[in-house]
Parts: C-alpha cells; sequence; structure tokens
C-alpha cells in the first residue's frame, strides 16, 4: 500500500475494489481517508519480518519508508501528518504529530536498522505502545 501512493506513504484507509475489470486498481483510496497519520504498525511488522527471517527486504521497504516520512512529513521543529498521500506535489502537513510518532514509529525503525536484536523475541515482548517487557521463566 505505501509503494502504490505517490509519496510513498499509506493512506489511513483503503478499500479494495471489488469490481472486474481490465486495468482496474486493486485499492481505492478515498478523498477523506488519503491521510498519514505516521503510524507505526507496518514498521513493527517489518521489523519483525525481518529479524525472523533474516531477509534484508524488509530492511529495504523500511528505509524507502522512512526517506518518504523524511522528504514528505519532517518539518521544520519534527514531524507532521500530512492531508494527502496520493499526491507528492502538493502535500500540505496537517500541523500535528501524534506521540505515537515518537514513542513507537520511530523507536520501531531504530530496532529495524539495528545490526542485531537488541530485544530477542525469547525474552522480550512489546505490548502495544512499542515498550519491551522482559519475559521472566517461572
Amino acid at each position: 500500500m505505501y509503494a502504490k501512493q505517490a509519496t510513498g506513504l499509506s493512506p489511513e484507509i483503503a478499500y479494495f475494489n471489488i469490481d472486474s475489470g481490465v486495468n482496474i486498481e486493486t485499492l481505492t483510496v478515498r478523498e477523506n481517508d488519503a491521510a498519514n497519520l505516521l503510524r507505526p504498525e507496518l514498521i513493527e511488522s517489518l521489523y519483525y519480518l525481518y529479524f525472523l527471517t533474516g531477509d534484508p527486504i524488509y530492511q529495504d521497504w523500511g528505509w524507502a519508508i522512512f526517506q518518504s516520512f523524511e522528504k514528505y512529513t519532517r518539518q521544520e521543529d519534527g514531524y507532521s501528518s500530512i492531508h494527502d498521500v496520493r499526491n507528492k506535489d502538493n502535500v500540505r502537513a496537517r500541523d500535528k504529530m501524534e506521540s505515537f510518532f515518537l514513542a513507537e514509529t520511530l523507536k520501531y525503525f531504530y530496532l529495524l536498522f539495528d545490526k542485531k536484536n537488541l530485544f530477542p523475541f525469547n525474552q522480550w515482548i512489546f505490548n502495544t505502545e512499542a515498550h519491551p517487557l522482559r519475559i521472566y521463566n517461572n
């Protein structure tokens, strides 16, 4: 979904196009759903996939997404969600950065590009807010 958008960033909501026919896009993004809110979920998934498989394609995808965040959401004083991921020539900042961008999205980027897994999956688990919790054996 990220790669299909002009900015390389995912919209908040996309719809599967169930119409059949030639040359019909698989995904549809509606005007009110085209914003990117700097969410962490895909970066989290790439982190797990990379360290579970060792396949560098997940780091490559993460790097492309990180570069898009830098290019389209970076502001003078931080980052901002954007109104429309479909048009790279008219990207408008929403002047809003949710706390999860710093607490989760950037944390998962850091972990994705670390040379070793700082939190081995058999010793640590992340809660829904990306806080690592140690697994204790009884």
